[in-house]
Order: C-alpha cells, then sequence, then structure tokens
C-alpha cells in the first residue's frame, strides 16, 4: 500500500524576495520521511489572498495532509488564518480557548494583550488548536490542514505536537555510492537498473571537485532488502 502524501505550503514576501532562507521545509521532509508520509509538493506564495486561498484548495484536493508555514503572527500582513478560514468557507474571529492562553501568557510576562496580539487568537470556527510550547500563540488545524508559525523554532515545536496525529506508512530508507565518473557515462547502465527496480526512487546528483566529475547515486525505498538488492547491483556495475 501506498504512503500517505504531504504538501507544504510555504506563506510570505520575505521568503520569495530572499530576505529570509527557508529551513522549514528541510526539517518537515526529515520529520515526515522517518513516519512513511511522502511529502510530494512544496509550493510558496506571497502574501497574496487570492494565492493563497487557491494554493490551500488545490493542495487540500491533491494530498493527504497540507502543513502551512507563516502569516500567523499580530501584525497587518499576517493574513494566513483569514485565508484559510476562507479556503473552508469557515468562519473565523477571537476565540475564547486561545484567547485565554494568550492571555495569561501576556499576565504572566506582564504585557498588556493589546489589539495586535489578540489577532494570534484568530481561530476559524471547527478547526483545532495547535499547541505552541516556545510562545503559546496556536496554530490550528482544519479539514487536512495543519496551519503553523513561520519561525523555526516554533515551527518545530508545532510539527512534533503535530505528527502523532498522523496516520504514517513505512518510513523511506536510503543509501547512497559516491561514483568518480561523469554522469554521460554512467546514465544508460543509471537507467537499466532503474528498469528493473522500478518501486525504488534512483537519483543522481552529479559535483566537480578538484577538476574531475562524479555523482552520488542515491536509492531510496520502503523494502529495506530491494534497497540492498539494488546498491549490491549498482557496486557492481561501478567497481572501482
Amino acid at each position: 500500500m501506498a504512503n500517505p502524501t504531504a504538501a507544504m505550503l510555504v506563506i510570505g514576501d520575505e521568503i520569495l524576495s530572499g530576505r529570509t532562507r527557508d529551513a522549514n521545509m528541510h526539517h518537515l521532509a526529515g520529520e515526515l520521511t522517518q513516519v512513511g508520509i511522502d511529502l510530494k509538493e512544496v509550493r510558496i506564495v506571497s502574501d497574496d489572498r487570492a494565492a493563497i486561498i487557491g494554493a490551500v484548495k488545490a493542495l487540500s484536493a491533491g494530498y493527504d495532509t497540507v502543513i502551512t508555514s507563516g502569516g500567523i503572527g499580530p501584525t497587518h500582513d499576517d493574513i494566513t488564518a483569514d485565508c484559510i478560514a476562507a479556503a473552508f468557507d469557515a468562519h473565523i474571529d477571537v476565540r475564547d480557548d486561545a484567547r485565554a492562553l494568550l492571555q495569561a501568557h501576556y499576565d504572566r510576562q506582564g504585557v498588556e494583550f493589546n489589539t495586535a496580539r489578540q489577532r494570534m487568537a484568530r481561530i476559524p470556527d471547527g478547526a483545532k488548536l495547535i499547541e505552541n510550547p516556545v510562545s503559546i500563540a496556536p496554530g490550528f488545524t482544519i479539514g487536512n490542514v495543519h496551519v503553523m508559525a513561520g519561525v523555526p523554532s516554533v515551527f518545530q515545536a508545532m510539527v512534533a505536537s503535530v505528527l502523532p496525529t498522523l496516520t504514517g506508512g513505512q518510513p523511506l530508507l536510503s543509501q547512497t555510492l559516491r561514483i568518480d565518473r561523469g554522469e554521460g557515462e554512467i546514465a544508460g547502465p543509471l537507467s537499466e537498473l532503474a528498469a528493473d527496480f522500478p518501486d525504488l526512487s534512483i537519483g543522481s546528483y552529479p559535483f566537480q571537485r578538484n577538476g574531475s566529475y562524479g555523482a552520488n547515486i542515491v536509492i531510496r525505498g520502503s523494502d529495506g532488502a530491494r534497497v540492498d538488492a539494488a546498491m549490491t547491483r549498482l557496486s557492481a556495475l561501478f567497481a572501482q
């Protein structure tokens, strides 16, 4: 049986402008791989209402799970929660459970729970809160979409909260072999190997070092015995 599938939606002008380097995709991919959920697509959109709504609808319909990052803070350009609500035709407003979490947090800090901070308690009707042990402001889950903060430490904490609730499959196993030959030389035998192991993913990742060409060949699959067999064949093909 095929593994469940997932997509990630990264939201924010700062990512597309190059001002911020996204670290969340790398973390999410690793975590999903460990529980047997295949990350099939990552899409990046600007802080644009129509773009966010359209992407959420498309990804939600196309994959078992969607995880978003970014745009749920207190400022005017944090529009993700409203867009998710619109994508699911759900009403959104400050919700009592989220408000109580944030009120208690700011009371402990002796900081005013002002109107801007209250924006982080706006949750669509029917959504379930995602715990945020780092900065308290919750994410939320509605349908198959899990809405998380963009700050890496908070995103990682929210992923840890959500992962146990997801249905996983077979963890993806991988082995790598470095071959000190150019891709043009190894492409034919690799194609034959891939045809003999259609259940595995066989990727070639070229490099150039000290004027010579080579490639790292990565074999991935959920059946350890098949991965071993393919790697044994690969090693024999390019014995050095």
